[in-house]
């Protein structure tokens, strides 16, 4: 039997509580939930996560194009970009308390994947691939406009990723684009860590790091606009 808490409920009616949606075929919300490390492959979020990007793209598209009725393609689309992208997600899926939940193997949850943003992302999706598939279409927008309320409101608000945003500086200075090379990687094969240099004309390297190479990357692009205090 499911453990419960204090106020009785089982941990995933708890979850369906923060998300405000019951299902009715909870071992949709079981397979959303589970990471491929987790030993049940054949049941991992990878699937629902495919169908809930396209959902999500859907639902944010739809009330960004009724929201804003005088902006034309290129701004919408700017705006589209930023409010899916995977660490807009990844913070929902803080909102949504869903890191609690997320079932990974013994080895993965020691070294914390289960709280990486990426990994969080893509939960977010495949819980609302979860949600569209047992409720429908209307189930998921209602899901989705209450957590990206605030993001839908003030879209500009919304910050772009580290490397967009280190992308678009550079050729707004007329520079050529910064490039990424793989300075080092340690660590086992499990665990590792890479090192990433941020190359950038006229400008000193900086460097990140991170468990894989695109975080490192993220991570070199962050201590960047840090250090030249670009935002």
């Amino acid at each position: 039997m499911p453990q419960t808490s204090s106020n009785g409920k089982a941990p995933l009616a708890r979850l369906s509580d923060r998300l405000g949606y019951v299902f009715g075929d909870p071992e949709l919300l079981h397979q959303a939930l589970t990471h491929g490390s987790s030993g049940r492959k054949a049941k991992d979020y990878e699937r629902l996560e495919f169908l809930g990007d396209r959902v999500l793209s859907l639902v944010i598209a739809d009330a960004l194009f009724h929201n804003h009725r005088k902006e034309k393609e290129g701004k919408l689309a700017a705006r589209h970009s930023a409010i899916v992208r995977g660490d807009v997600c990844a913070q929902m899926g803080e909102a949504m308390g869903l890191h609690d939940y997320i079932k990974v193997g013994d080895t993965e949850k020691k070294s914390g994947v289960h709280k990486m943003k990426s990994v969080l992302g893509d939960v977010v999706e495949a819980v609302i691939g979860a949600i569209y598939i047992d409720g429908g279409l209307d189930a998921a927008r209602k899901v989705i406009l209450h957590f990206w309320q605030e993001a839908l409101q003030h879209p500009d608000t919304v910050q772009k990723d580290a490397k967009t945003f280190v992308q678009e500086w550079a050729l707004a200075q007329a520079l050529a684009l910064p490039k990424y090379e793989l300075a080092g990687r340690q660590g086992p094969e499990h665990k590792p860590q890479f090192t990433v240099r941020l190359l950038i004309d006229k400008h000193t390297e900086s460097q990140g790091v991170g468990p894989t190479k695109q975080a490192a990357e993220m991570a070199a692009a962050t201590a960047f606009i840090a250090r030249e205090q670009l935002r």
